[in-house]
């Protein structure tokens, strides 16, 4: 019989020091306590549908407190480390850190309160319309550990039978009418379950409505909804009334009267009683404005409300959003003061603006990666002027300098140096020979851009880069929004080219190294859309989503009607344009298990089409895979372009390989561990294609996307770390190929070549990476 293998007994030997290192957890109790494990939560209902009962179970279970220590299959690794730790004798330094940052005091069940417990699950139950429901509690030993259980019986659930909203007649007082008529897009609905939470969310939506009609003194705790569950058959009639002892402020319509702004206040002085002199009147509004700091037209654009408007609630927060979204206020104030005269229906308006400094500059010292797994830190110095041209302008001036190093990788050694600078003028409207309107709370934005940046990759070429762009970003909310490049020219001129480089532009028959260095004119619009729902924490499923048009050239390719296949190609300033449409999709998907687990995916598409003036899409424009934020387990732009190959030597740097066509798909479970300290298990595939097999004096077989690209994917798998120091998450991931597309067909799947014992495997397929922030 053969001896177990060496390895197999080490990890053997850890889980059970492990397991004793949790059962060891109970030894470190006080005398006489025990360790809380936990609640166990069991409703008795017979005609309650299982998977009901199941969800009112969890949701009881979830009231139940204290919440036990955190545990991992069965173990609570926080709470040993919190007991291995020890007293610390002073309140800082490693052991106060390890003690109480990464571990976690023991949860006690003399801190369990059973009949506190009940009267909470009773009271839930009975909320959610199980009246009469009763709750018996008990708990059970072993050892040092207890856990509490609650048998819960519920009544059988009262039902909604009749909704009564007040009547819209013409004996109804107008606060009835308006009331009524919002009947139509009521919670509470027929034949539904009793839900205390949602008759107070009917309360808070009728509200709303209200403050959208002028009831601007109006409130959800004036409103009632009777319940009579006295009619049998476990039915409720619900009656939605307003209270008899409501304010008669509170039932009057309001309208907007005079409107005060006051776009230079302090709370040092008061700026309300001023000169005469220093007031200036532009359409409805009154504008205090001693320095004369911004023009009057800007409130015009900016404020919805208008003199004689019905005061609206929507209509109040597009105005404070707009008059925050100009980005030249610290403080926004907003008041209403209702007018002393016979009405007493009509509100002043007052907004108090402080203003942020003019001018100020920042520096910024950035930590960053890309696609290429080039780790770097570059230094940038940023100058502000804000309302420049007293319209609100945003001028901003930047300057860099930065180091890129590829800690693993072929390129190791062939650093990158950058330095350049942009100027950036945003104006808080659209500049356009046509008038544009927009209800949304964002101001429309115009953006011009001027920039240029000196690229050296060490030993190898240097790069100029200068770009120019005009464009429009407007957002519909704070979930959508648009980006216009009217144009955009980038221009590249490369220079400093070494022998070493030219070198191996000789040896390389793919073409690939000589288009890096290739001079390269694009000109034209492109057109971006983004939407993402991310930043709502409470939902379980969040997505985001960009696409991308860029058509370059277009226009002066059809004017010239250059033809790069006839030979007829047109220049500017010496440089053929490129000719192209390029559209890039990407899709996100993220499914929160709970407040630590996380289900994060990503599909990209894209797909470039060369024509004109242009045989190929230029080199900075075509699509690229592989690295620390695509495919982890391959080398940055390594990867294709279909089941291409290229051998390069161990002591030669890679070429980027590119494409026209890209797929990309990840996926990666996210788990907080403990502390700042995350980890995640991961699974990328992709590839990218050309069009073509290359071109006859360039030859790359087997490059073209055709219907087989499933069967042309790479596939890798990994583990990795997040240390998020919530100013900066650093990321290391460690992961290795599970499908090799340049293999022959039915040998790309290695996972039987997988020896993570032998070291030859390990340094052609263990790939590491460090990074900064998450990969999507």
């Amino acid at each position: 019989m053969k001896s177990a293998d060496p390895r197999l007994k080490k990890i053997l030997g850890l889980l059970i020091c492990a397991l004793i290192a949790a059962c060891s957890n109970t030894r470190f109790l006080p005398e006489g306590e025990l360790l809380y494990t936990g609640t166990e939560v069991t409703v008795k209902d017979s005609v309650m549908k299982k998977k009901d009962r199941k969800a009112l179970e969890k949701e009881l279970k979830g009231l139940v407190r204290p919440i036990p220590n955190k545990s991992i299959l069965g173990l609570r690794p926080k709470l040993y480390i919190y007991n291995i730790a020890g007293e610390p004798k002073k309140e800082k330094g490693f052991r106060h850190w390890l003690r109480n940052k990464v571990g976690e005091a023991p949860v006690l069940f003399s801190k369990v309160d059973l009949d506190y417990n009940a009267d909470i699950l009773q009271n839930y139950a009975e909320n959610k319309g199980y009246f009469k429901t009763k709750v018996s509690a008990d708990s059970t030993r072993s050892g040092k550990r207890a856990k509490s259980e609650f048998t819960v019986t519920p009544g059988p659930r009262y039902t909604i039978k009749s909704v009564t909203f007040p009547k819209d007649t013409l004996d109804s007082t107008d606060l009835d009418s308006t009331i009524a008529r919002t009947q139509r897009r009521s919670l509470l609905k027929v034949g539904d379950g009793y839900d205390l939470d949602i008759i107070k969310d009917e309360r808070e939506r009728i509200d709303n409505r209200l403050k959208q009609k002028g009831y601007f003194f109006f409130n959800a705790d004036y409103l009632k909804v009777q319940i009579d569950s006295t009619i049998g058959e476990h039915k409720v009639d619900l009656f939605v009334k307003v209270k008899s002892d409501t304010p008669e402020d509170a039932k009057k319509v309001y309208r907007i009267n005079d409107i005060f702004i006051y776009p230079n206040y302090t709370r040092q002085r008061d700026t309300v009683g001023v000169d005469s002199t220093d007031v200036t009147y532009y359409n409805d509004f009154t504008i205090i404005d001693k320095k004369n700091l911004f023009k009057p037209r800007i409130f015009d654009r900016t404020m919805y409300f208008k003199k004689g408007d019905v005061y609206s609630r929507t209509n109040h927060n597009l105005t404070l959003n707009r008059l925050t979204n100009l980005g030249v206020f610290k403080f926004v104030k907003n008041d209403f003061k209702v007018v002393d005269d016979e009405e007493g229906t009509n509100l002043d308006a007052f907004y108090y603006l402080t203003p942020l400094p003019k001018k100020s500059i920042r520096v910024e010292v950035v930590g960053k990666t890309n696609s290429a797994n080039y780790t770097g830190t570059e230094l940038n110095v940023n100058w502000s002027n804000r309302n420049t041209f007293k319209g609100a302008e945003l001028l901003q001036i930047t300057a860099f300098g930065g180091l890129e190093v590829q800690v693993s990788g072929q390129n190791k050694g062939f650093n990158v140096y950058r330095v350049g600078g942009e100027a950036n003028l945003v104006w808080p409207r659209f500049i356009s020979p046509f008038k544009f309107e927009s209800a949304s709370g964002f101001m429309p934005k115009t953006k011009a851009t001027l920039g240029y940046e000196y690229q050296m990759r060490e030993q190898l070429y240097s790069l100029n880069s200068f770009k120019g762009s005009f464009s429009y970003l407007w957002k519909e909310n704070v979930r959508k929004e648009h980006e216009l490049k009217v144009t955009e020219v980038t221009y590249v001129n490369p220079g400093n080219i070494t022998d070493l480089y030219r070198q191996r532009i000789l040896e390389d028959e793919t073409g690939t190294l000589e288009k890096v260095i290739q001079q390269q004119l694009i000109f034209g619009p492109v057109y971006s859309y983004t939407y993402t729902n991310t930043m709502r924490q409470r939902l379980k499923n969040t997505i985001y989503f960009k696409g991308t048009l860029d058509v370059a050239g277009t226009i002066a390719g059809f004017a010239t009607g250059a033809n790069v296949q006839k030979g007829d190609t047109t220049k500017v300033f010496g440089v053929p344009f490129s000719q192209y449409v390029k559209i890039e999709a990407e899709f996100r998907h993220y499914h929160k298990f709970n407040p630590n687990t996380q289900l994060a995916s990503r599909v990209i598409f894209g797909y470039g089409y060369s024509y004109g003036n242009s045989g190929e899409l230029p080199f900075i424009k075509q699509f690229f895979i592989g690295g620390t934020n695509s495919i982890r387990a391959f080398r940055a732009r390594s990867i294709g372009p279909g089941t291409f190959y290229e051998d390069v030597p161990d002591d030669d740097f890679l070429p980027d390989q590119s494409g026209d066509v890209k797929l990309e798909m990840n996926t990666e479970v996210r788990q907080k561990l403990f502390s700042v300290v995350h980890g995640a298990a991961f699974i990328d595939a992709g590839n990218i294609w050309l069009r073509n097999n290359g071109t006859a004096e360039n030859p790359k077989p087997g490059a073209k996307f055709t219907g087989k690209f499933m069967n042309e994917l790479a596939v890798g798998t990994g583990l990795g770390l997040r240390f998020d120091l919530s100013f900066l998450v650093l990321r290391t991931d460690l992961a290795f190929p599970l499908r090799k597309p340049y293999l022959p067909e039915g040998d790309r799947w290695v996972l039987d070549q997988i020896d993570f014992g032998s070291g030859a495997w390990r340094k052609e397929n263990l790939v590491f990476n460090l990074a900064i922030g998450y990969p999507f």
